[in-house]
């Protein structure tokens, strides 16, 4: 079984890496029977990537053939990536080795989700830039421009949820003869 584990320098005696897609490197580890017969560090050629690093991240672990990944966190990227490959996802912090071992022993659970957000920079985007990054007024202010507070409708708070009783046969009876009736 081969096991992928994002780490800042690699190895056993390095610390798992918070981060999966950007970590420095992966220590990548082929157990059998509960023991680690060989350790490979290799670094993470993806870390400084623009966009879309946790796909790419995803693709190189699934290419590797493992079965699990160990990180502090997964984005919805990589998740979306490792889940169709149905590759395990196990979050944790702590002593690669350490970590390794508590896994094996299964003491840590999988992940089903994203555990981060998406780390996609801001930017211009694709608005109307008309602005200057003064909004839609150009940077002239609001004077001479009377100041309108919207007045909101009164609203009556929502009712707390009531569960519906289970009908007794014979209001069900009662029910569906209505039903059929219309």
């Amino acid at each position: 079984m081969k096991i992928v584990v994002a780490t800042t320098s690699g190895g056993l005696e390095d610390q798992v890496s918070p981060v999966f897609g950007r970590c420095q490197s992966y220590t990548l580890l082929d157990v059998e029977e509960k023991e680690i017969k060989n350790v490979q560090v290799l670094p993470n050629q993806y870390a400084s990537g623009m966009s879309g690093v946790g796909i790419q991240a995803g693709q190189f672990v699934v290419q590797q053939g493992a079965k699990a990944v160990i990180a502090g966190n997964y984005g919805p990227n990589v998740t979306a990536v490792l889940g169709q490959a149905g590759i395990e996802m196990i979050c944790a912090q702590g002593k690669v080795g350490d970590v390794v071992k508590d896994y094996l022993n299964k003491e840590l659970k999988p992940s089903t989700g994203p555990t981060a957000q998406p780390q996609m920079p801001y930017g211009m985007g694709m608005g109307r830039g008309m602005g200057g990054g003064r909004g839609m007024g150009g940077g002239r202010g609001m004077s001479g421009m009377p100041q309108q507070i919207p007045q909101q409708p009164f609203q009556q708070p929502p009712q707390p949820f009531q569960p519906i009783q289970p009908m007794s046969k014979q209001q069900e009876i009662q029910m569906l003869e209505q039903q059929a009736k219309n």
